[in-house]
């Protein structure tokens, strides 16, 4: 008889009694679940270092846009060596204020396409339509990122610019990118939300980009509360990037405040801009994570490593390569598996919670008719497989021996299922 491997939606592995499950990656049987609990992410604080900073900031009266913002773009400039940074409410912001100044600048219509990925973040794609922008949908690589020739392909004389996401930390193919948009004429925006820290041939990531914007989210390697950083090439760029940051106004609060003369209060307001500028408490909290986020990034990696190690070999576990040349951030630790939802409902049992680092956007009822939507095969294939493990600070050699033997437990048990199923 032939037999099909494919046990529908995994619902063998799923209908088995809790306490089944619990037996077969070696945990207690047990009625109660075990009490460890592993999250996909989490933030590491260094809280008294923090406080201090907070201090200053309360201290001096001065949380708002200024003050700490101001270090920390300095700090953040000196850091990467990207020559224009600018602290804003968050990476979503960053990357609407990006399109804006592109928009403005370069004369863009509305209606004009931008390529971009599937496999993202919503945020990324949303920032496209609030500019009035058409995104057009690439595939991605075996990096998750967008694939340089799925790209030329979509290239039209509409295309002004491709967005490119750093998933994970990863650079991907972003080299050939940045040629293909300079071979066109056409602008590159680098989503680098899990890029802080990322480097690709010894140089931190951004030099490539027209315009390049990093995260500073609760759980980025960065982490504050919520922030970002908008990082342009050009210093007129930059000059409207911070005008539509403080609701087109052309001279904030502080820079009015620190400088002294007669006509300090006055300003003018030059564009329709927003109020998504960032604020000192935050800032205080991102010079104190910049501090060691080199080291951070390096006990990640140190992560990473100790999980290929128990995944070597295992041709049931795909795992996602890191670039030629890239030292990622390792902001997550992402591989891909059949059956991914029901083996993720089996990981929750032992205590292990991994995330989805993305459903494509192509699957959102609002983009299901996009451009390019119907041509982005891997990306799809990938939104039905990819599991993120958890990757944060607090996770410790033994926790990646309990979760990747429990991985591995259940794939060898539904296995075991399968063959039983073919006899």
């Amino acid at each position: 008889l032939r037999c099909n491997l494919q046990v529908k939606s995994c619902k063998q592995l799923v209908n088995v009694s809790h306490r089944e499950r619990i037996q077969h990656v070696g945990q207690s049987v047990e009625k109660e679940a075990s009490p460890r609990s592993i999250q996909v992410l989490k933030p590491t604080y260094r809280v008294e270092e923090c406080l201090a900073e907070i201090r200053t900031c309360l201290e001096c009266g001065w949380t708002g846009m200024g003050f700490k913002t101001v270090e920390f773009e300095k700090q953040w400039c000196e850091y990467t060596s990207l020559p224009y940074s600018h602290f804003l409410s968050s990476a979503t912001a960053g990357l609407e204020i990006a399109l804006n100044v592109l928009k403005t600048v370069y004369t863009w219509s509305d209606g004009d396409e931008v390529i971009t990925t599937p496999l993202t973040f919503v945020s990324s794609n949303h920032s496209i339509l609030h500019q009035g922008l058409k995104p057009v949908f690439a595939d991605v690589d075996e990096h998750l990122c967008l694939d340089p020739e799925s790209v030329r392909s979509r290239i039209t004389s509409k295309t002004k610019a491709v967005l490119f996401v750093g998933l994970g930390g990863n650079t991907g193919q972003l080299e050939a990118i940045s040629a293909l948009c300079r071979e066109h004429g056409l602008k590159l925006i680098l989503d680098a939300a899990h890029m802080a820290g990322t480097r690709l041939h010894g140089q931190h990531v951004g030099k490539e980009a027209d315009i390049t914007v990093f995260s500073f989210q609760a759980v980025k390697n960065l982490p504050t509360a919520d922030s970002g950083m908008i990082c342009c090439a050009d210093e007129s760029c930059d000059a409207l990037a911070r005008k539509l940051s403080w609701l087109g106004i052309n001279k904030d609060t502080y820079a009015r405040t620190v400088r002294q003369g007669a006509y300090k209060w006055y300003y003018d307001v030059e564009h329709t801009g927003y109020k998504y500028h960032g604020n000192s408490v935050m800032a205080a909290l991102a010079i104190v994570g910049l501090r060691y986020l080199d080291q951070d990034n390096a006990y990640r990696r140190q992560l990473r490593e100790w999980y290929d190690q128990q995944f070597q070999g295992l041709s049931a576990i795909k795992r996602i390569p890191i670039a030629q040349g890239c030292e990622s951030s390792s902001h997550l630790y992402q591989i891909l598996l059949d059956d991914r939802d029901d083996i993720m409902m089996a990981l929750a049992d032992v205590g292990v919670h991994p995330g989805v680092h993305y459903r494509s956007n192509i699957e959102y009822s609002m983009f299901e008719k996009a451009s390019g939507a119907d041509a982005c095969p891997r990306a799809m294939q990938v939104s039905k497989s990819t599991i993120s493990l958890p990757m944060h600070l607090g996770i410790s050699h033994a926790d990646i021996d309990f979760i990747s033997s429990s991985l591995k437990s259940i794939l060898d048990y539904r296995d075991s299922r399968r063959m039983r199923t073919c006899a």
